[in-house]
């Protein structure tokens, strides 16, 4: 993120206004669509916080001064037309007034996400709704949750079914079990993905470090 802005490449509406679309650093998914002006945009680039502009209070606002659900930028892009912000961060709870993950749960086309996964080139699309979900499971901390008693339990209790899980891969491995193998392998990959999003590093780093070494 640049300390200066290139003022001159954004374009405020009439309203001195800009959207700016804010999406999970990690998970890639979108949490919410907000407005900033000059002022806010100067603060959010200041803190390293998002801080935004209420249209219907008239008024700035510092997401989470109120809630603690604060979101911690990571970058933040402009579009081609200069008018349009992608602010990436790492939101500390839900981003939602409601308490979801993500101001965007309501669906227009039922099953769109499942549609859109299940091309037959998209062999590991499941691994980025897992991803996804984990992270809406610690913003939100759904009561009776198994991944949010995993998050409540912390960092240790996590690392501790890591170990576990790799270990059990390896007890199915010796006992050439494929239904076995097939089962724990799943445990060790679900365990790992949330490790990462405790972590707060993005599956992606690890794709492009497997990458990097080929």
């Amino acid at each position: 993120m640049t300390a200066e802005i290139a003022w001159e490449q954004l374009k405020f509406d009439d309203n001195g206004l800009i959207p700016a679309i804010v999406q999970d650093a990690v998970s890639k998914e979108v949490l919410t669509l907000a407005y900033m002006n000059k002022e806010s945009l100067e603060k959010s680039l200041e803190t390293k916080e998002t801080w935004f502009w209420s249209r219907s209070r008239a008024e700035l606002w510092h997401k989470g001064a109120t809630s603690g659900n604060t979101q911690q930028i990571v970058s933040m892009r402009y579009d081609c037309d200069g008018d349009a912000l992608v602010v990436r961060v790492v939101p500390n709870g839900p981003a939602c007034h409601t308490g979801a993950y993500s101001c965007f749960a309501g669906e227009l086309v039922e099953g769109a996400e499942e549609a859109s996964s299940a091309g037959v080139d998209d062999r590991f699309a499941i691994l980025a709704e897992l991803e996804a979900l984990i992270a809406a499971r610690e913003a939100e901390r759904p009561e009776g949750s198994y991944t949010t008693y995993l998050f409540e339990k912390g960092v240790d209790k996590i690392l501790k079914k890591v170990g576990e899980e790799a270990a059990e891969v390896i007890i199915a491995a010796k006992n050439r079990s494929h239904e076995e193998l097939r089962y724990e392998a799943s445990d060790l990959i679900f365990h790992l993905l949330v490790l990462l999003r405790e972590q707060k590093l993005p599956l992606d780093q690890v794709l492009s470090e497997l990458q990097r070494r080929r």
